[in-house]
């Protein structure tokens, strides 16, 4: 007879068997009776420790996701940035990006797990874009008045959206230094002055 598994075993065994469901049928495909199945365990296990479906695909996304690099510290705002969106774009043109944008699709209405799950994403959330921008803040690249969270992600906000609304599989290098050098720097760098 098999041993029982608990704590940190089943939930990884849960997590491990919802990422592969994802990555099979998607979002809209994802239910607990399939994830219970493969996990070989039961539903009740699975909704004590996520009370939704929503809940366990976001969960179970972002140990998929984990293990991201570094961030860059090249020194340039400008390489740091084309860095982070080459990262992105990677990541939302593999199959883990087909998830994604599934789940981003499917969360409208809960705009915790939405936030949740775009922290996890390859682009970090806020935070990632904030401290790339507070380290050009530091060398003289930028302003402080450049450093408010829905400046310093409308870089990335401008990828989603190539993926998003235009069903792209994958951006073109040459739109993402488009973005960086047409629409982000001249951006950052009009933060710091005053209106005329």
């Amino acid at each position: 007879m098999a041993e029982r598994r608990r704590g940190v075993v089943l939930e990884q065994a849960i997590l491990r068997a919802a990422a592969e469901e994802l990555a099979e049928v998607g979002f809209p495909g994802l239910t607990m009776d399939r994830v219970a199945k493969r996990a070989g365990t039961n539903k009740n296990a699975i909704y004590r420790r996520w009370p939704s479906r929503a809940a366990l695909a976001v969960a179970a996304y972002r140990q998929f996701a984990e293990g991201s690099a570094e961030l860059p510290d090249t020194g340039s705002l400008r390489a740091d940035v084309l860095e982070l969106l080459r990262r992105a774009n990677r990541q939302w043109s593999s199959p883990l990006g087909d998830v994604l944008r599934g789940l981003l699709a499917g969360l409208g209405g809960e705009p915790e797990l939405l936030k949740e799950l775009q922290d996890a994403s390859s682009d970090g959330g806020s935070a990632v874009w904030l401290t790339i921008l507070g380290r050009a803040v530091a060398r003289g690249e930028a302003t402080p008045e450049a450093l408010h969270p829905r400046v310093a992600t409308v870089a990335v906000v401008l990828l989603r959206n190539e993926f998003i609304t235009r069903g792209v599989p994958h951006v073109p290098d040459s739109v993402l230094v488009e973005i960086v050098d047409e629409v982000y720097l001249p951006l950052i760098r009009g933060r710091g002055t005053p209106p005329g």
